[in-house]
């Protein structure tokens, strides 16, 4: 029997009305169900609504499970801008961002990670960014890994214990040519609770370099993400794994030559997702 291919597609706009009536529902549904979080949250003395590893566990999931033409890009944007939104109604929060480097890559992140409700607040330099959320009741900060050449050593500013901490690092699904493929820490005042610890980020001040340096730290599983010459000598930034100690890295540094560093933690973040996301190929 021969099919009408008028009918067919007829049937096919159908089931995909179908699922796009379902998919508002169930965003809808969830709204329902944050809103008795936020009552919840209300009763037992509020919490923070950010959840870094509950995040990272999620999206894991997601590209555990992910399959067909739909790129992971699309799939991933789409629940960070759902998780963002959400997180928003929850508890209002604005997004400070480093675009001293440019704008343009930096709003690419801001927006693929938090969407548009989020306010974006714009700042030349990190030591702006920090300062905004340490004042803030509970704003997010955005500054690139690298900080920019001319920002010095930036994450100094978060060596208090009051002082804003590095909770994430995007983009999490790492790949090529990742629409907004900027690397970023994100900041926020210190968490009480559910901070992904897989990668602990470290201030470190020394007096000097030391060649030895970099093979130490690449055997505790770290590398050295930036340096800057401070008055006190040398200020490293340095990624090390969640097993690690601050004895660990200062022991590694007396090794290479470096008496008495001071090692502070100035935040963790989960492990990056190294799923592959294919490309459909066009026909």
């Amino acid at each position: 029997m021969e099919v009408d291919p008028l009918a067919a597609l007829n049937r096919l706009r159908v089931d995909i009305d179908r699922i796009d009536a379902d998919m508002h529902r169930l965003l809808m549904e969830r709204g329902d169900i944050i809103e008795g979080l936020i009552a919840v949250k209300a009763r037992q003395g509020g919490g923070s609504a950010f959840r870094p590893g509950r995040e990272a566990d999620m999206m894991r999931r997601i590209a555990g499970r992910h399959k067909g033409i739909l790129p992971l890009d699309t799939v991933e944007g789409i629940w960070r801008i759902v998780i963002a939104t959400f997180t928003y109604v929850q508890a209002n929060y604005s997004v400070h961002a480093d675009i001293a480097g440019g704008d343009a890559a930096m709003r690419d992140s801001v927006r693929f990670h938090f969407g548009f409700t989020v306010p974006f607040i714009q700042h030349q330099g990190p030591a702006g960014v920090i300062n905004a959320v340490a004042r803030s009741g509970g704003d997010l900060g955005m500054v690139r890994i690298d900080g920019g050449i001319a920002a010095g050593a930036w994450w100094q500013k978060l060596a208090a214990p009051e002082a804003p901490k590095i909770i994430a690092r995007v983009p999490f699904v790492e790949r090529p040519d990742h629409p907004a493929g900027m690397p970023v820490f994100v900041l926020s005042l210190p968490l009480a609770e559910a901070a992904a610890r897989d990668v602990l980020i470290w201030s470190v001040t020394l007096e000097r370099w030391r060649d030895g340096i970099p093979d130490q730290v690449g055997g505790l599983g770290g590398e050295i993400l930036g340096n800057a010459a401070t008055e006190m000598g040398l200020s490293l930034l340095v990624a090390t794994p969640g097993s690690a100690t601050a004895d660990h890295l200062r022991d590694a540094l007396v090794r290479a030559g470096s008496p008495g560093p001071r090692v502070v933690q100035v935040g963790s973040h989960a492990a990056r997702c190294d799923h592959l996301a294919q490309t459909p190929q066009r026909p």
